[in-house]
């Protein structure tokens, strides 16, 4: 019995390994993909690892060439070649990218490629391997897009702040003023007069109001979770909805409402902030539409996020507003109170909104041609995403 014990260990440590237990081994890597390429870059091996990541099995993939596992954009731009010559050049060749899967869906690795190199030092071809790192990208990316929507807070305190110390209290020591020369001689003063004076306090004090109310909802998006409940919602009825609640106004210069949506297109966020956005864009598209004009609203899907383009042929705007558009400053605010085109907040607020459902938005505009507004939704409710610093974890 003694004997065959020492036996066992003489045994044990002479044993070579073969390639049947490397490659045991490899298999055995189930969150990893190892697979080998010939010289002329086509896949002549796959790990179970690589099945699992991917979605092939191995005679399904053996045979293809290298590229069947990079994205479109990164083959137009040549990403295999240069991870090729970079393995050949340094020895090894690493970076992290995403990568297609036999499903089409993508995936987020760290991948390291270096050349194979026979006995006698031959070049047998190269051999890659990855690591699935999807969850944590996403991971890293929300905590990237929580930092940004803090640095955003702090940058929107400063207009809102200017806002209301400017914008709400000049208006409001005028209000006091006239109410007081009336209050002083209104005795003296014709009906007709008074009547004009009224007339201003009352159309002063209701944009007073729009404002505070813009301000006050922007607020609770910008610091309430409570107030958001996102959902799936049909684009194509809450354009209607804004439409007819707008249908009237649209007439009066006979302006054209367009919806090219189509039934059943569903996006992820909020209703009462979609509606909110839909009415405000609207809203500004028919003030500086000119009669007879068009406002147009389409929407296309694009990797799980719907892109919404309000469109109208209306008087556009310079480069010069389009730069300042979403950070108003006190200037183009005063202005558009003058102009009687609204207090400047509505596309802060509408910007507030979007932020707050994953989404962004942008404009593209002519001078005497129009402009277009588009907005970003996530078609799908977001697997990662931070409301608030608690809920941030680092790993070691």
């Amino acid at each position: 019995m003694k004997n065959e014990k020492i036996n066992s260990k003489i045994l044990k440590s002479n044993y070579v390994p073969t390639a049947e237990f490397y490659s045991q081994i490899i298999d055995s890597l189930h969150d990893y993909s190892i697979f080998t390429l010939d010289n002329d870059f086509i896949i002549n091996s796959w790990s179970s690892g690589s099945t699992k990541i991917f979605g092939y099995e191995p005679d399904q993939i053996i045979g293809q060439h290298f590229d069947v596992i990079f994205t479109d954009k990164d083959i137009q731009n040549g990403i295999p070649q240069t991870e090729i010559k970079a393995a050949l050049k340094e020895g090894r060749a690493t970076d992290n990218r995403w990568h297609i899967c036999k499903d089409r869906s993508e995936f987020y690795a760290n991948g390291l490629v270096f050349p194979l190199i026979g006995i006698d030092g031959e070049m047998l071809g190269f051999v890659k391997i990855l690591r699935d790192l999807t969850e944590r990208k996403k991971s890293e990316d929300a905590i990237k897009k929580y930092i940004k929507e803090l640095e955003d807070l702090n940058s929107h305190k400063e207009n809102v702040l200017a806002i209301v110390s400017h914008d709400l209290r000049s208006p409001l020591s005028g209000i006091i003023g006239t109410a007081e020369y009336l209050k002083t001689n209104l005795d003296r003063l014709e009906t007709s007069k008074v009547k004009e004076m009224l007339n201003l306090l009352h159309k002063t004090a209701v944009d007073e109001l729009n404002m505070l109310d813009n301000l006050v909802e922007w607020a609770r998006i910008k610091y309430a979770s409570d107030v958001f409940s996102p959902s799936k919602i049909d684009l194509f009825d809450y354009v209607q909805k804004v439409f007819k609640s707008f249908k009237e106004l649209a007439s009066l210069n006979n302006i054209h409402l367009i919806n090219q949506i189509e039934a059943n297109t569903i996006v992820f966020a909020d209703g009462k902030m979609l509606y909110s956005v839909f009415q405000n864009i609207v809203s500004n598209a028919i003030k500086h539409s000119l009669t007879d004009g068009e406002i147009i609203v389409s929407a296309k899907i694009e990797a799980q996020i719907a892109i919404i383009q309000i469109k109208d042929s209306g008087v556009g705007m310079s480069k010069d507003v389009q730069d300042k558009l979403f950070t108003p400053q006190m200037s183009t605010l005063s202005k558009a109170r003058k102009d009687n085109k609204g207090a400047g907040i509505g596309l802060l607020l509408v910007k507030g909104f979007l932020e707050r459902n994953d989404g962004k938005i942008w404009v593209e505009s002519v001078e005497g041609k129009g402009t277009s507004f588009y907005f970003t939704l996530p078609v799908e409710e977001p697997l990662y995403k931070i409301d608030s610093a608690d809920n941030i974890e680092f790993d070691e």
